[in-house]
């Protein structure tokens, strides 16, 4: 009998921690796992500040669906972590972006309004700067 699926975070006997998509599969005496899209999340520090690294579970297979047995499971824990389900499936909709600030602060990109490089800002401001003597 398969439930519901739902979002939790897993703590297997290997000792890996693990955030996925999943379901419950009740087969007689043998529950089995489904896991759908399964990552590994850290967080680590640094000078510029806390930040979140997301990363898949398994990195060669390029599959989406893992099943693990209930007796690999330490402890499983349903999560409801607004923040954390939308930094799953932001990485899901694109596996380029895996790290991502924790302390609220956004860390800029070309997309939020660069208009030039450092060099050519920097030619600009010598080529105003710049005395006729």
């Amino acid at each position: 009998m398969m439930g519901e699926e739902f979002y939790a975070v897993l703590k297997l006997v290997s000792g890996e921690e693990i955030f996925s998509l999943i379901i419950v599969d009740e087969n007689d005496d043998d529950t089995i796992i489904v896991l759908q899209n399964p990552v590994i999340m850290s967080v680590n520090s640094n000078h510029g500040g806390t930040y979140i690294k997301v990363k898949p579970w398994l990195e060669i297979p390029n599959e989406d669906i893992y099943m693990i047995k209930l007796d690999k499971v330490i402890t499983m824990t349903e999560s409801k972590d607004k923040k954390l389900i939308d930094l799953y499936n932001h990485y899901l909709n694109d596996e380029s972006m895996y790290i991502y600030p924790q302390d609220g602060f956004t860390r800029p990109d070309s997309s939020m309004g660069y208009i030039s490089s450092v060099d050519d800002a920097r030619q600009k401001l010598e080529k105003l700067f710049k005395y006729n003597s």
